[in-house]
């Protein structure tokens, strides 16, 4: 098992190496001058000559390509060219709202979806195996940023029940302090994240409830569970223990696809409810021509994605003990 993280957590730097030089060449198609956007229409062409030679991007770009990849060797991601602040600390004040929405929101879609999906497959062709996969073909079908809206317009203005933008307390702190005696703060804080989490998890939880659907009506057939109600287990101990568990393993590969998807799915979301964190500040540096911040934006996004397949791949040990990773 030491043997296989490892392998797995080398395998990280070529697939870092990798998403670094096809960011660096993506960015090099994207039209517009970042010394141009900062100086202004007005500026002289000399100035903006003697601007680019500043920040070196007059430079050939595999002398830029490989005075970034010499400067991340040293923990440096660069240094933002509209913020004049390290790239690294701009990340590191921003990803912790990103992730914890985009986890709230992944914890969302997996329970709905778990949910739905186990009583759509053990209600098979009823009504309410119809209702649940309407849901399901809605939430795939419907756009992130639309139900964004719809979840705004319904519960923050004409409901007034929740903040329609904005962040609370992060959800740690919050936490920590409703059991130090300060609720009202977590309940603050949850008010603020179930909108744009929600709006997050429809479409996932969507896809898992499909997915579950078919994965347990597939294991609901095999023998072992008919063995197993011969034993005479009663239906939740069956479904639960024996069919569901054998039912997880395609379902735990897409929820650690959908982790990714969520981040990505996280720029659009954020803008609409002025959540703090990186997607706001990855559609801020694209429209700036910030390229170091964009590189160290999707160089983080993609160890992240990378980290949590690794988690996801070491799971499947722990749902089937058929599987031996080494």
């Amino acid at each position: 098992m030491i043997a296989y993280v490892t392998r797995r957590l080398l395998l990280l730097i070529p697939m870092a190496i990798g998403m670094v030089v096809v960011t660096f060449g993506l960015l090099l198609l994207i039209p517009g001058d970042p010394a141009s956007v900062l100086l202004g229409q007005e500026a002289s062409a000399d100035a903006i000559a003697n601007l680019r030679a500043s920040l070196g991007l007059d430079n050939p770009w595999y002398i830029r390509l490989w005075d970034y990849f010499a400067a991340l060797l040293h923990g440096d991601m660069g240094r933002s060219i509209f913020q004049n602040q390290p790239v690294a600390s701009i990340i590191a004040g921003r990803l912790g709202a990103t992730v914890e929405l985009a986890v709230v929101a992944l914890l969302l879609a997996t329970i709905i979806g778990m949910v739905l999906g186990v009583v759509a497959a053990m209600k098979q062709g009823t009504w309410v195996d119809t209702v649940t996969m309407l849901f399901a073909q809605l939430g795939v079908s419907m756009p992130v940023y639309w139900l964004s809206l719809l979840l705004m317009l319904f519960f923050a203005v004409q409901l007034g029940w929740l903040p329609s933008i904005g962040r609370g307390e992060p959800l740690p702190s919050a936490i920590w302090m409703a059991l130090t005696g300060k609720p009202q703060v977590l309940w603050d804080s949850l008010a603020h994240i179930i909108l744009p989490a929600l709006a997050l998890a429809v479409n996932s939880a969507a896809i898992i409830s499909r997915l579950v659907r078919t994965s347990m009506l597939e294991v609901l057939r095999e023998d072992f569970v008919r063995t197993a109600y011969a034993k005479g287990l009663r239906r939740p101990r069956v479904v639960v223990r024996h069919a569901l568990r054998n039912a997880l393993l395609p379902v735990l590969s897409v929820i650690g696809l959908r982790f990714g998807a969520l981040l990505g799915g996280a720029v659009l979301t954020e803008s609409i409810f002025a959540w703090p964190g990186l997607g706001q500040l990855t559609i801020s540096a694209i429209s700036q021509r910030d390229i170091p911040l964009i590189q160290g934006i999707v160089l983080t996004f993609a160890i992240i994605f990378a980290l949590v397949n690794l988690i996801v791949d070491l799971l499947y040990a722990a749902v089937d003990p058929r599987i031996r990773l080494g």
